[in-house]
């Protein structure tokens, strides 16, 4: 039997390489032309707790992380219970007989992970144990993964031999002693390697890779999770001549330095999560009000309060497009892939300069740890996030009119004072109602110019429609191949530009009986958001800290569908 599709579980504990053993096996099947795919799921302790992981090797392009389990690695008995059930009937689990032995589940093989890992002289290589053992089961040649092992281990040290020598044996004894039992799923299908370039990254790399090739030149930031992988990566890479990146003592100095950046000409970022947006939202009304450019990059987390920190969610919606009091509605990017985490910075950095003022760029736990290999990113596409710089004489009027002005730098002419309070055209405080309405109306005049019809759509035709928005976009892409498949009559809609919505979509979307919004929240706040437009929206929600599984979209779109029809039909 030839699979195309195939879905391993690693659970365990923190510290026992249950990260690294998904992105062992999707790296090493990258390589070899394979799409691969990874989800990690764990406690938000330092060390210890249950975690873990899944790895997506497909050949076809992948889109969610897989409904069902093929294989469950469990690394202790609690993993093994509360795992097992999602192990497909005819599945297999491999379970660390050192640890514990499992009875009456005719699919469990016991192998023995860390003492297999030591008869090779390199404690380290139980990865590699496991990682032969899955390729025994889908008849992975084992070239491919000998040749991952050299790759990843010839780094020029006098060492390197022996290592590569210790894990190519770690690789046999794995798939030598599952080649005693007579488990098999079958043979995974010969990949397609594609014929463009591919990078393997995680979401976070992409965000910080977008911004930089935007051009970004300052970053502060306060490390909490899942946005902390940001800050790491840029102070390691935003390095040279007029470029800067460094760690602050809390979210509010995040963002009032970067207020401060931007205000000096700088493209300036910040990554947090949700309860430092909130701590953000005074920062965001003055760059709001002052027009300041900036952005801020939310890894969302499950909430509210320290919530879920570690698990992924979509409900921080309404924090981010009203993150401050009075009259205020930020542009906001949502990021669906690992790819979109790269063009979306890019378009963040690009927004925020285009308008002069703050963006959010909201991502996911999900995405953020995904590890996936992407088409190599085109550097043409990303355009130059430049602002509109004031070149005059002194005496100009940096508010006046209902449109963008030029923007002077300090130092240069032009000179002004980028006033908290509301203002006149200098920029001087005025409580006058009349400049209050000119003020107000031009801070949300400028949210036009970010207007793009850059969105995707199927079937427009049909009175249904289904729109995704963030992480969600991958399960419900998956789910609705199905549904166009089995006839169901619905149509397809996504952007990761969620305000301004591209113009034609949301035209097109009035025009619906129905659009079904799939989000992780427990509020349906993107569906709330489009009725307040207009738009006749409906959630499926799920707030569980998991993503998606497109068989539960399957079900739930298929029934409210339904219900929409029948109801039309009665009317």
């Amino acid at each position: 039997m030839e699979m195309r599709d195939f879905v391993v579980r690693f659970a365990g504990e923190g510290g026992q390489g249950v990260v690294t053993s998904a992105e062992g096996l999707a790296q090493s099947s990258t390589q070899v032309g394979y799409h691969a795919l990874t989800f990690a799921t764990f406690p938000s302790q330092i060390l210890g707790g249950p975690t873990w992981t899944q790895a997506r090797i497909s050949v076809d392009p992948i889109l969610g992380t897989g409904d069902d389990v093929n294989v469950l690695v469990a690394f202790n008995k609690d993993a093994y219970d509360t795992h097992q059930e999602d192990v497909l009937k005819d599945g297999v689990v491999i379970f660390d007989s050192n640890e514990f032995e499992i009875e009456g589940d005719s699919r469990s093989f016991g192998l023995p992970f860390e003492e297999l890992a030591k008869s090779t002289g390199n404690n380290r290589a139980a990865n590699m144990v496991i990682m032969g053992a899955l390729a025994h089961l889908i008849n992975m040649p084992q070239e491919h993964l000998i040749s991952f092992v050299e790759q990843r281990f010839n780094r020029g040290r006098s060492e390197d031999a022996q290592i590569i020598k210790s894990n190519i044996e770690a690789l046999n004894l794995g798939r030598s002693h599952l080649a005693e039992s007579s488990f098999s799923l079958g043979e995974l299908a010969p990949p397609n390697m594609p014929d463009y370039k591919q990078v393997m990254i995680k979401g976070n790399e992409a965000v910080s890779l977008g911004a930089m090739a935007a051009g970004l030149e300052f970053y502060a930031g306060y490390p909490i999770s899942p946005a902390t992988p940001i800050l790491l990566y840029m102070e390691r890479n935003l390095v040279g001549e007029n470029r800067l990146a460094y760690q602050v003592s809390s979210e509010i100095e995040a963002i009032t330095a970067i207020l401060g950046a931007g205000y000096a000409g700088k493209r300036s970022m910040t990554a947090t999560s949700g309860p430092g947006v909130s701590l953000m939202s005074e920062g965001l009304g003055l760059a709001w009000i002052a027009e300041i450019p900036l952005v801020v990059v939310n890894v969302q987390r499950g909430g509210p309060a320290t919530g879920l920190p570690t698990k992924t969610e979509q409900s921080d919606l309404f924090g981010c497009m009203y993150p401050a009091h009075g009259d205020v509605k930020m542009p906001i990017i949502a990021v669906g892939t690992v790819e979109e985490c790269f063009y979306g910075a890019a378009k963040a950095v690009e927004w925020a300069e285009r308008y002069q003022g703050p963006v959010i760029l909201m991502s996911e736990m999900a995405l953020a740890e995904r590890v996936q290999n992407i088409r190599k990113p085109d550097l043409s596409a990303v355009k130059d996030a430049k602002r509109v710089v004031y070149s005059g004489n002194n005496g100009y009027l940096r508010y006046a009119g209902s449109e963008l002005s030029p923007m002077p730098i300090p130092g240069s002419p032009g000179a002004y004072v980028a006033n908290g309070s509301e203002h006149d055209d200098m920029g001087d405080t005025t409580h006058l109602g009349e400049r209050h309405v000119q003020m107000t109306e031009r801070r949300f005049g400028k949210i036009k110019l970010l207007e793009e019809n850059e969105y995707e759509s199927d079937q427009t035709e049909q009175s249904i429609a289904v729109l995704p928005w963030g992480g969600s976009k991958g399960p419900t892409q998956e789910a609705y191949v199905q549904l166009k498949e089995s006839g169901l009559p619905v149509s397809w809609y996504y952007t990761m530009f969620l305000n301004p919505l591209p113009p034609k979509m949301l035209e097109e979307l009035k025009k619906k009986d129905l659009v079904i919004v799939p989000e992780l929240n427990y509020q349906g706040q993107f569906s709330s958001i489009l009725r307040s437009m207009g738009v006749k929206a409906e959630s499926i929600t799920q707030y569980t800290g998991l993503p998606f599984k497109a068989r539960t979209l399957v079900e739930k779109i298929t029934e409210m569908t339904n219900a929409s029809l029948k109801e039309t039909v009665r009317v």
